[in-house]
Order: structure tokens, then sequence, then C-alpha cells
């Protein structure tokens, strides 16, 4: 069984240092979390150490992404200067180790004019797929300037991983201060804030209609779908009133794919089968956030019904999704 875990984030450190200092009303607050204990040695590591660090868990391929916020907060200029780096460092690191990592690109979305061009480029360089977010400065990721950029991923077969970030400012003040500033950080972060941004901008796609437009666009969401499976049969009153062509729980089974992000929770993998099929679910850990061990990771998958479950769920559905083939195999 070949292990893939396609939630691994990195960091370049040019783009660190250029978004820490970005002026303190623009600076993304999570970022402090990339420095809590050694993480940011881990993300910067693309060698021994993240190879040291998959075999102590038995994962076979890493599938390299940005850790959050990628390119998306900074200006149009620094963020395609940048994006272009980054993809083509992640590049390098897959060319030096071909059979244990992957990557997905990250994209100058405060650029919506330069997102194809990059897109098509990391597509070339062996990229399968790209993270994104749900907004880039103002602009939400369904705002219809994007709409090349669907028509593109889902021509190319770029699946979309749609990552949590911080709420807007705004949005912060209104609904998560009032506490110290650690508990006001957690609630707009992991606490909670971070998943419900992820799964509005998933379902702000089904409802703008973009799956109807664009039906081979994949996305994939973390942490057992950010919300959005616990709460389709609400969700799926939408469908009428924007007058889609399918309920949004049909959406989720067609074009959303759900991954672990190293929550290794039996409840979450049986609701998550209750609302979708078992080739749409993928394994991660979300690495270096989560430290799942490889006992850990073995008795989670005994949750599944089957052998050919498991094949599928570690492995086989990411591999399916993003094309890694046979040479992959360690």
């Amino acid at each position: 069984m070949t292990v893939v875990a396609i939630e691994e984030h990195w960091m370049m450190p040019e783009l660190a240092s250029t978004l820490q200092a970005m002026p303190e009303g623009e600076r993304d607050e999570s970022l402090a979390f990339n420095e809590l204990g050694d993480n940011a040695e881990r993300l910067r590591d693309l060698g021994a150490s993240r190879i040291a660090a998959m075999d102590a868990q038995g994962i076979d391929v890493s599938v390299l992404a940005l850790t959050p916020p990628g390119t998306h907060p900074l200006p149009a200029a620094v963020a395609v200067d940048l994006s272009r780096k980054a993809n083509d460092l992640a590049a390098e690191a897959v060319a030096g180790q071909p059979t244990r990592f992957r990557a997905l690109s990250t994209l100058p979305m405060s650029s919506p004019k330069d997102v194809v061009g990059e897109l098509e480029r990391a597509a070339a360089l062996g990229h399968v797929g790209t993270m994104v977010y749900g907004r880039a400065g103002d602009i939400a990721l369904d705002d219809a300037r994007y709409e090349d950029f669907f028509a593109a991923a889902a021509e190319l077969r770029q699946p979309l991983f749609i990552h949590p970030q911080i709420p807007s400012r705004s949005l912060r003040d209104a609904a998560y201060r009032g506490f110290d500033p650690v508990t006001d950080l957690t609630l707009a972060t992991f606490g909670w804030g971070w998943h419900l941004e992820a799964a509005t901008a998933a379902l702000r796609l089904i409802v703008r209609g973009t799956f109807d437009r664009h039906p081979d666009l994949q996305v994939v969401l973390g942490h057992w779908g950010e919300m959005l499976p616990f709460w389709v049969d609400r969700a799926d009153g939408l469908s009428r009133v924007a007058g889609l062509q399918k309920k949004v729980s049909d959406y989720i089974r067609s074009n959303i794919h759900l991954t672990a992000s190293g929550m290794l929770n039996p409840a979450l993998l049986r609701h998550a089968l209750s609302v979708t099929t078992i080739d749409r679910l993928m394994f991660s850990t979300d690495y270096p956030f989560q430290h799942p061990s490889s006992d850990e990771i073995i008795a989670f998958t005994h949750n599944l019904d089957s052998d050919a479950d498991r094949l599928r769920f570690m492995g086989g559905n990411a591999a399916a999704l993003l094309g890694i083939g046979p040479a992959t195999s360690a």
C-alpha cells in the first residue's frame, strides 16, 4: 500500500519575511503559528529531515503545499514574483525526491490576470494541483475575474485545494473579538474561523454555479470538509433559490473531495461516509501542525470497512485525483 498525504506544508524563507514585513494592519496574524516550537524549521526543510518524518509515520509520498496564507495577501506584482519562485523551488524539491514528493502550486490570486498563466506554467513544471484560499485581499474566490482560472483548472485537471485562512479584519471585529488576544486569535483560526471561511468559500462556488459551468472542476477541502458536510440538510435549500442544476449535497459528491488533515477521529470518518463515498476521501497529516504517529495512523485505518477501502483512502484516491503514477511508489 502506497501512503499519500496531500496537505503537507512548507514555507519559502523569502515569502515568510515578505509576509512578516507587511504593515501591522495588513499582516496575517496566523503567521505566528508557523513559528511555534520547531514549526519554522520543519516548514523550511524539503530534505532529509522531512523524509525522516515521513518514514517515521509510514508516508510514502507527501504532496507539498505552501503554508497559509501563501501569496494571497501580497500586492499583485510581489505575488506574481514570489508565486513563481515558490513554484520553481517546489518543483526542484520534487525533482530531487521524485519518489517521495509531489507539489501543489501557489498562484498570484491578487493579480487575477496572471493566475491562468502561472497555473499553466506550474502544471508544466509537474505540479499536480493548486492551493488557494477563499479570498485574496478583497477579491472572493468566486469572483467573476477568476472564471478563466476555473476553466483552465478543469481543462488541465488541476484540482483546487481550498485551504482555511483567517477571516477579514472587519469580520473578526464583528464576530471574533472581545476576549484576550490569544483567545481572539484562536477563535478566529483553528478553533473556528479558519474552517468556516473555507467552507463558505466552497459553498459560494457551488451557489455561484461554478460547477454547473465547469462540471469537471474538482475541489479538495481539508479537516473532513471544513464543516460543510455537516450542514448539507440545510444547505441543500440553497439549490432551489439559486437556480442550480443539482442539490448542494450532489455537488459535494461529484466535485468535492475531503481529506483528514491529521484529524483521525472515527466519528468524523463515519459522518463523511454518510454524506459522500469512499472514493472522495483522502489521507493527510497537515504537516507540521499535526503529528499522528504511524501506530495512530494504522489504528485509524481499521475503522474502514475493507482492505480495498483502506487502499483508496490511504493513497489510491489521491493518486487518481492528482495523477500520481506508479513511479511514486517507495
